[in-house]
């Protein structure tokens, strides 16, 4: 990597950190530091849910997918799509009509305090650990792409984003995360032609392409595992308290529908175009071997990026791929100051709340730097992201996410039901291939660690509709919820027209960028600059609409 790309991702650092930064004032109490005001844009609110669930794996656990295993990678990603048409549909609404800040807020409502309690600790328990399998990748995209030591990229980028996150809050994390999703879709559709021009044509790469590479599914990822890892996947957004945080922050259930579906969307054309480059490097360079197959994606776009651009695609990789941390970050540090602190000091001002927040951010951020300096030695991302996946995916998300939709279910019947599907999880993964010699594999393990949880509160359902007797918690639910829809709605217009400016202000910065380095690229030069100048007008057309 040349002089011309770290001075490019050093522009783009500093462009990305000063957008966030400029919210630091925004943050003047609880629900506009962690709901953004609670009318936030129904686009802002799922590119942002796009960006934190996309970023967490793409470049590095299915770019690795795609490059050893094809096609199957577009597959699994498929499933993430109809989970987001489905949430769309039923279960994002129904987020935003509890008129709750954090998912543990609704948890207190709605199955009492001390099943709250004792979700907000594994929850932020587990969070500490997904947060730092999301840093991971990260540093590894930095490691391949400049030879950077991995545990010092881990140190430097987990301080950049905590510090960014714990000053702006919900706001800097949300348009920070569109400002990706511009950056990156124009990247890739630099990136994707160059890498079939380099392999001879979209013929040539079919032609050459390993045997089986183009299936659906392969044994390691059945359809056994696709089923189960899209029930996973819809447990997991609709439940994951960071993202529920999407859906409450926008302002009516349509709006929050909305979120949903251009989230499924997304998912249903991305996958075409981001799994083709780490595919095409499997035809050029077939001999990636242990965890080196992880930097797939980079080194396809080493190949093939012209000067300048492969800068600006690694910062928005960086920074894309960052976004789950810091969504991860922002609602565990909203779960500590709301529903843990604000419970002990109940007379603590809006001001000391957030500081509390903030406190918790830089906190959380530190663990979370620890976790991904460890994660090479737990066997790699993918193993990592796939063990607590099944792990916890349904045994954590989905019993608060039946309590949504059930008027029988209590704080005792969702706890046990987490409880029994951990230990039971947890048995096969550890335990039984020393005891017993069985050994899961991976569609068996997210069958069991999906079926598990969804088998018992089906069983404990039935039970207590059986007995027709009154459910004094749901009772309470419906009134403290009526208070909570009659409250007044702060406005949040203000907030609003400066998000889209500052997001119209960085993508047309950016355009202009792009359209600098076509003037000194050796290679597609044309491409780059046709993108550059599409960008740029893009940003002053938001810009724009944020003053009308």
């Amino acid at each position: 990597m040349g002089t011309i790309d770290i001075a490019v991702i050093i522009v783009f650092t500093l462009l990305v950190f000063i957008c966030g930064m400029s919210f630091s004032k925004a943050g003047k109490n609880m629900k506009s530091y962690f709901a953004a005001g609670g009318a936030l844009p129904w686009w802002m609110s799922g590119l942002s849910l796009f960006m934190s669930f996309f970023s967490a794996g793409t470049f590095v656990v299915w770019g690795s997918v795609a490059y050893s295993s094809g096609w199957v990678a577009v597959t699994i990603q498929w499933t993430m799509c109809i989970a987001g048409l489905i949430i769309g549909f039923f279960i994002a609404p129904k987020w935003q009509k509890t008129k709750a800040i954090t998912a543990a807020e609704f948890i207190t409502d709605r199955l009492g305090k001390s099943t709250q309690k004792t979700y907000t600790y594994l929850f932020l328990f587990i969070s500490i650990f997904t947060t730092g399998a999301f840093l991971y990748p990260v540093a590894k995209i930095v490691e391949v792409s400049t030879g950077f030591p991995i545990a010092t990229s881990i140190i430097i980028l987990g301080v950049l984003i905590l510090i960014y996150t714990a000053v702006g809050g919900l706001w800097a994390v949300i348009v920070t995360d569109v400002l990706q999703f511009i950056v990156l879709t124009a990247a890739v559709l630099i990136v994707v032609p160059l890498s079939f021009d380099k392999i001879g044509g979209i013929n040539e790469f079919v032609l050459q392409a390993p045997e089986r590479f183009f299936e659906f599914t392969n044994t390691e990822y059945s359809w056994g595992f696709m089923v189960a890892f899209g029930l996973y996947n819809l447990f997991f957004i609709a439940g994951n308290w960071a993202y529920i945080q999407r859906y409450t922050s926008v302002a009516t259930p349509k709006d929050a529908k909305k979120v949903g579906w251009l989230f499924g969307g997304l998912y249903l054309i991305s996958p075409l175009i981001w799994m083709v480059p780490p595919m095409i490097y499997k035809v050029l360079n077939p001999d990636l071997g242990a965890l080196a197959d992880e930097g797939a994606y980079l080194l396809m776009c080493k190949e093939v990026l012209p000067v300048g651009m492969l800068g600006l695609m690694l910062g928005g990789m960086i920074f894309a791929t960052s976004s789950s941390v810091n969504t991860t970050l922002n609602i565990s540090a909203g779960v500590l100051a709301n529903d843990i602190y604000k419970p002990l000091r109940p007379n603590s001002t809006d001001k000391q709340l957030v500081r509390v927040g903030k406190t918790a951010t830089i906190a959380l951020g530190i663990l979370t730097i620890l976790i991904a300096l460890v994660v090479p030695y737990l066997g790699g991302i993918v193993e990592v992201v796939m063990s607590l996946a099944a792990l916890t995916g349904g045994a954590m998300f989905l019993p608060p996410l039946w309590a949504l939709f059930s008027k029988n279910q209590t704080g005792k019947s969702v706890l046990a039901v987490t409880f029994i599907s951990l230990a039971i999880n947890a048995f096969f993964k550890f335990l039984s291939p020393s005891l017993l010699d069985i050994k899961l594999d991976r569609a068996m393990e997210m069958g069991v660690g999906m079926g598990i949880p969804i088998v018992l509160l089906a069983v404990i359902e039935i039970y207590l509709n059986s007995r027709k007797a009154e459910n004094v918690q749901y009772t309470k639910y419906l009134g403290t919820l009526k208070l909570k829809q009659e409250a007044p709605e702060e406005d949040s217009s203000d907030s609003n027209k400066k998000g889209t400016k500052v997001i119209g202000i960085g993508v047309a910065a950016t355009g202009f960028l792009i359209l600098i380095l076509s003037f000194i690229a050796e290679t597609g030069a044309l491409l780059v600059g046709g993108m550059g100048i599409a960008v740029l007008l893009l940003g002053l057309f938001i810009i724009k609409k944020s003053q009308e």
